[in-house]
C-alpha cells in the first residue's frame, strides 16, 4: 500500500472518531447476512473503518443487544416499543427481503405452492409429493409419490418469526395452535432443522424430495430452486426483485413506533406474499459508538442500493430513509 493511500485511510478513520484499530461489532440476524457482508466490504473499501457482523440468528442478536456484547445487532423479529424501552435500545429497518419456499425435487424445475398447501407442510400433513394438495396446482407437472421432508430454521430465528407470522395470517388453527415464534417445536414426523440460512441451504441441496422456507439470497446463491407462491389475491408470484417491491410498498414503518412493524400477506394482485424488513438494534446509552454504526448505514442507504438489488433485497426508498435519518437526529446519535 503506498504511503499516499494509508494516510487517505488513516484520515478517514481519525475522521470517523475510530482509531486505526478499532472494529464495530455486530451480530445477529442471518437473513439479511449477504447484503450486509457486501456492504460492510464495500465501506471498508471506501473508508477504511472495519466492521465486523457475524450471523447467530435474530434470538442471539437480541440477547447480544440486550447484553451490549455488541455495537448493534440484527433482528428479522421487531421489537415492540415497549420492549425497547425496558432493554434501553433504538430500532430501525436495514433492508426488505423475501422468504422462499426452496425445493430439491429431481425432474421438476417448475412449482406452484398454494396457502393451503404450504400451511399443511409445515403441520406435517402432507406426506408426499403427489397429494391432491399440491398437485391441484400444478396438473402439468409429474410429481412423484415420493416422502416429502421439510426442512426449517433448527435456531431461534427471525427468518422462522415471519414465516410462521405469515401462516398465522394466512390460517385460524396455525394462529391459535402455534401462533408466530421465533423457535418452536414442529409438528409431525417430517422435517428437519438447519441453523441459520446457510444451514437450511445445505439441507435442501443435499435431501432430494425437500422443500423448506429460506431467504431469497441464500436460496439463489445456492442455485435452490423456488416455488411460486400464492398470495393474498389467489395469483401464483414467481421470488423476484419487482414483486418484492411490489409487497414492501404496502409496509408501514412508522418512527413513532420505532418501526415497529411486520409485513406479511400484503394485499395487491403482484405483491409477493412472504416479505420481510430486517431491523438494526442500538443500545441508547452508546451515542458516540452509535454514530460510527448509523454513518455505515447512512452509506448504505445512499450508495448501497445497488449491491441491494443484486442480491434480491429491496432498497428502503427515500421516504422512508428520511424518517429513519429524522430518527437517528432525534436520539442525537446523527
Amino acid at each position: 500500500m503506498t504511503r499516499v493511500i494509508k494516510l487517505a485511510l488513516a484520515a478517514s478513520v481519525l475522521f470517523s472518531g475510530l482509531s486505526a484499530n478499532e472494529v464495530i461489532k455486530g451480530s445477529g440476524a442471518s437473513f439479511p447476512y449477504s447484503v450486509y457482508q457486501k456492504w460492510i466490504k464495500a465501506y471498508n473499501k471506501e473508508t477504511g473503518i472495519k466492521i465486523d457482523y457475524i450471523k447467530k440468528g435474530s434470538s442471539k442478536g437480541i440477547k447480544d443487544a440486550q447484553a451490549r456484547a455488541v455495537d448493534f445487532a440484527g433482528t428479522d423479529k421487531p421489537l415492540s416499543p415497549k420492549v425497547l424501552k425496558q432493554n434501553g435500545l433504538y430500532q430501525f429497518p436495514g433492508v426488505v427481503g423475501a422468504i422462499t419456499m426452496g425445493y430439491n425435487l429431481p425432474g421438476v424445475d417448475s412449482l406452484k405452492l398454494s396457502r393451503a398447501a404450504i400451511v399443511a407442510i409445515a403441520e406435517g400433513k402432507v406426506s408426499y409429493w403427489d397429494d391432491a394438495l399440491i398437485t391441484k396446482e400444478n396438473q402439468n407437472v409429474k410429481l412423484p409419490h415420493k416422502k416429502l421432508t421439510f426442512v426449517h430454521r433448527a435456531d431461534g430465528s427471525g427468518t422462522t418469526y415471519n414465516f410462521t407470522y405469515y401462516l398465522s395470517k394466512v390460517s385460524k388453527e396455525w394462529r391459535t395452535t402455534y401462533g408466530a415464534k421465533k423457535a418452536l417445536t414442529w409438528p409431525g414426523d417430517h422435517h428437519i432443522g438447519g441453523k441459520t440460512n446457510s444451514g437450511v441451504a445445505a439441507l435442501l441441496k443435499q435431501t432430494p424430495y425437500s422443500v423448506g422456507y429460506i431467504d431469497y439470497a441464500d436460496a439463489a446463491n445456492n442455485e435452490i430452486a423456488m416455488a411460486a407462491v400464492e398470495n393474498r389475491d389467489g395469483k401464483y408470484i414467481i421470488p423476484t426483485l419487482k414483486s418484492f417491491q411490489a409487497a414492501a410498498a404496502k409496509a408501514s414503518l412508522d418512527a413513532a413506533k420505532d418501526f415497529y412493524s411486520i409485513i406479511a400477506d400484503p394485499k395487491g394482485a403482484d405483491s409477493y406474499p412472504m416479505v420481510a424488513a430486517t431491523f438494526i438494534l442500538l443500545p441508547s446509552e452508546k451515542p458516540a459508538q452509535n454514530k460510527e454504526v448509523v454513518k455505515f448505514y447512512d452509506w448504505c442507504f445512499k450508495d448501497g442500493q445497488e449491491i441491494a438489488k443484486s442480491l434480491g433485497f429491496v432498497p428502503l426508498p427515500d421516504t422512508l430513509t428520511d424518517k429513519i435519518r429524522a430518527y437517528w437526529s432525534a436520539k442525537g446519535i446523527q
